[in-house]
């Protein structure tokens, strides 16, 4: 599977700027789809400027995110779904490992999280029935005050990057425009808001315990808000080298996932990635926090090689549908079931 490319020991996130991207002007059009081809070659990572999202938007998130996870604990664990496979609601510490989406054993990840995303009811009649289970309800807390606003308003601002994002990756592939919506006009989409912390000042850590398990994201792409704080999160390269990532003023990170490296063969990179444990170098507790809303494509969708993406005539991918490779991986971070089907993109992390 390939691998971020670190030059000198460096690593470069590039800034894209996609304004004017949707207005139609080849220029904008082919210089945006260039860049953005370099960074998904070689990165798989970049920052997004020029997205239109107003900080409002920004603003009205981490508002409900802090007045969320303030709440007491009773309060969240009252928002866990009544199974894990259901990938709604609340996430306590200690209770997801995201190497196991990899296959590979781990410490329990420090992070607590409340997912929210797309339901089968927003579709219409655009959803199967044999996949209705993968769009659950939402369950929305009563507080804090405009939390379910807020965090919508949100959603629909960085769905809308993510769907222009598929559009500038088919041109970058020399693919129509519309190419990946008949793969996502009923998307499996969610907005997972993180917090890491050390419980009550707790610095007490178990062998290789971190923030956030090394993992690479499920679906198409990723749009992240973070905090600009360290540590936070890294990124692997091929020499095994972890590289922090620090968000731009005014843009937002991007990265692929595993969905985009199975239809391009691997000619994209859907990145290795983790958190740092929540502590600072001088031993005390810190505070980070992140929402990353992931468009994931229809559960129906079937992925295989895309035309030109296998010159060499070997696929390292088996056909799959989105909803078999995201219940896979699921599996494993909320279940704790090893995931044994992805042995490619865990042997990356098994060089290190």
């Amino acid at each position: 599977m390939a691998t971020a490319q670190a030059v000198g020991g460096r690593l470069d996130i590039p800034v894209v700027d996609i304004a004017g991207f949707s207005s139609g002007d080849s220029t904008v059009r082919e210089r945006v789809a260039r860049q953005v081809d370099r960074a998904a070659r070689t990165v798989g990572f970049m920052q997004i400027s020029g997205h239109g999202i107003p900080e409002l938007a920004a603003d009205g998130l981490t508002e409900a995110m802090d007045g969320f996870f303030a709440l007491p604990f009773e309060r969240k664990q009252a928002l866990r779904p009544a199974d894990v496979s259901v990938n709604r609601g609340y996430t306590g510490p200690r209770t997801e490992s995201l190497s196991h989406s990899l296959g590979v054993e781990s410490a329990a990840d420090l992070f607590e999280a409340f997912n929210v995303g797309s339901t089968a009811g927003q579709y219409g009649k655009a959803v199967p029935d044999d996949v209705e289970d993968h769009y659950p309800a939402n369950m929305w807390p009563d507080r804090p005050a405009l939390f379910e606003r807020n965090v919508q308003a949100w959603m629909e601002q960085a769905g809308g990057l993510a769907r222009t994002l598929t559009e500038v990756f088919a041109v970058a592939l020399g693919l129509p425009a519309d190419y990946f919506k008949a793969y996502t006009d009923h998307s499996i989409d969610m907005l997972r808001m993180n917090r890491y912390s050390m419980p009550d000042g707790d610095v007490r850590l178990e062998p290789g315990q971190l923030g956030m398990g090394p993992h690479t994201d499920f679906g198409i792409v990723t749009v992240l808000w973070a905090d600009d704080v360290l540590p936070g999160l890294q990124i692997l390269d091929s020499e095994g080298g972890w590289h922090d990532v620090r968000p731009a003023p005014g843009a937002l990170l991007i990265n692929l996932g595993d969905l985009l490296a199975r239809w391009t063969n691997d000619r994209w990179i859907s990145t290795m990635h983790r958190v740092l444990a929540p502590i600072g170098s001088d031993g005390t507790p810190i505070l980070r926090r992140s929402a990353a809303y992931f468009h994931d494509g229809n559960a129906d969708a079937v992925v295989s090689c895309l035309p030109g993406c296998a010159d060499a005539g070997e696929m390292y991918y088996e056909p799959i549908s989105v909803a078999e490779h995201i219940a896979a991986k699921l599996a494993g971070s909320r279940g704790g079931t090893l995931n044994v089907a992805a042995a490619r993109e865990a042997s990356r992390l098994r060089q290190v």
